[in-house]
């Protein structure tokens, strides 16, 4: 028998971490190569970890809550000598295609499959906080007895105070006791900041826990929530968008005449050749991918003080599901075809609201569509999907009375379609003029829609 190091695999360059969720095995199970050994969070989704290999669960390295980096070892297994090298499961292994490959390469192709996701983070961005990252390897864990559940032995919790993982790992690498600090956070919760804080010389307060809260008043009917780790990376990511990125916010209203009666009058054959029924959403993803091209800083993002313009065009299309909101992406989405987009659309719809989306179709996203209208949103300003450039909402379609004229002289009241556009974007990246001169070009397109169905 041989000794295989398990490690978090690694899902992506924009990718660097994740927090264990919930191990599905433990010491002294076995387990055949791509069974399911451990559910992950990472920025992207909650997914499911195959083993790389068959043999015999030996030690489990990083508990439930923790969060490693991605390479590092979280397990290690028994293995027959021959399984021990590269191209029998090792991680480094070269991944299979699933397009060419049966159902058992497929899987091996697939470094984890999906059970939950949400819009936690980037469709495409990069972590670059490296002050967290450790290459020490995460402390074993030990076993509740009596109740069989992992509990992180890197003191995660001190005398029936819970920290975060970030909080702990800085603290430890710090030699930092946390029990001497005043948290600042919701609670008196100590936080990132307040280690930071407390290292730099500037916090020395002894922490007072019985100090309550000084927001809204705790009422003894209200209910309190535990945060998940997906939802705990929303909360994450969204903070440190708003906080980053400095908003700036356009709207402009669109006749939408035209595209109405272009779905009217191609439900059927799109139905017919496509077997999707024809919704405006395609419809809006088809002439965004087109007018984005042409505006190249809507598809970019910052990057330490230089504008990075992305060459693929990949909109992440947000999607709301029974487990939260999903942002699946449509891949080189301006060289697709109308009917193409449809079936695309659709095909990540599907995948996403039936828990079949893999790592790939969540990732590599330069620009974000949110189609709120659908919801009877009216008018809003969503949260950039960091590190994108933007974010667009199409808003709902309602008719209105509107001045319509051919002339300055032949002027009229009439009733419309009309629908708002909403761009979120980066005010490093982007100025107002050019917004508007992108939303103007967007707006054209969909008062005069040229698609072309073969």
């Amino acid at each position: 028998m041989a000794d295989f190091a398990v490690q978090m695999p690694q899902v992506g360059e924009s990718v660097t971490e994740a927090i264990i969720a919930n191990w599905l095995v433990k010491p002294g199970d076995k387990v055949r190569k791509y069974d399911p050994m451990v559910e992950v969070v990472t920025d992207k989704v909650n997914m499911e970890v195959p083993a790389p290999v068959e043999g015999v669960i030996s030690k489990v390295i990083t508990g439930e809550g923790a969060t490693v980096a991605m390479g590092a070892v979280i397990a290690h297994m028994e293995i027959a000598d021959a399984e021990s090298s590269p191209s029998n499961g090792s991680p480094d292994a070269a991944p299979v295609s699933p397009e060419s490959a049966g159902p058992e390469k497929e899987r091996a192709g697939r470094i984890g499959t999906m059970v939950m996701g949400a819009n936690v983070g980037p469709t495409g961005g990069e972590f670059r906080d490296t002050s967290l990252q450790s290459t020490a390897e995460p402390p074993e864990y030990t076993k509740n007895k009596s109740t069989e559940t992992a509990i992180p032995s890197d003191g995660a919790k001190h005398s029936g105070v819970t920290y975060s993982p970030v909080v702990t790992r800085l603290a430890s690498r710090h030699g930092v006791d946390l029990s001497k600090l005043s948290g600042t956070g919701r609670g008196g919760r100590v936080t990132k900041r307040d280690v930071e804080r407390y290292l730099e010389g500037t916090e020395s307060v002894p922490v007072n826990r019985t100090k309550e809260y000084a927001g809204t008043p705790s009422s003894s009917n209200d209910e309190t929530l535990a945060s998940s780790p997906v939802r705990s990376m929303i909360a994450d990511h969204m903070s440190r968008s708003v906080r980053e990125i400095p908003h700036a916010w356009a709207a402009l209203e669109v006749d939408m005449s035209r595209v109405v009666d272009f779905r009217q009058s191609h439900r059927d054959l799109i139905e017919t050749r496509t077997g999707c029924n024809l919704t405006y959403l395609p419809i809006s993803m088809y002439l965004l991918a087109r007018s984005l091209r042409r505006h190249r800083r809507l598809n970019a993002s910052w990057d330490q003080g230089e504008i990075v313009l992305k060459t693929d065009i990949n909109v992440g299309l947000a999607v709301a599901t029974d487990v939260g909101l999903l942002v699946p992406v449509l891949k080189d989405a301006d060289g697709l075809d109308f009917e193409s987009t449809v079936s695309g659309c659709e095909r990540l719809i599907n995948a996403a609201r039936g828990g079949r989306l893999i790592i790939d179709e969540v990732q590599g996203g330069t620009f974000t569509l949110n189609n709120t209208g659908s919801f009877g949103s009216f008018l809003g300003g969503a949260i950039i999907n960091h590190p994108q450039a933007a974010i667009l909402n199409t808003e709902s379609i309602t008719r209105r009375p509107v001045v319509v004229s051919d002339s300055d002289a032949n002027e009229a009241i009439g009733i419309r379609p009309i629908m708002n556009l909403c761009l979120s974007f980066d005010h490093r990246i982007l100025d107002g003029a050019e917004a508007m001169a992108f939303l103007n070009d967007l707006k054209s397109q969909f008062e005069a829609p040229d698609i072309e169905v073969g």
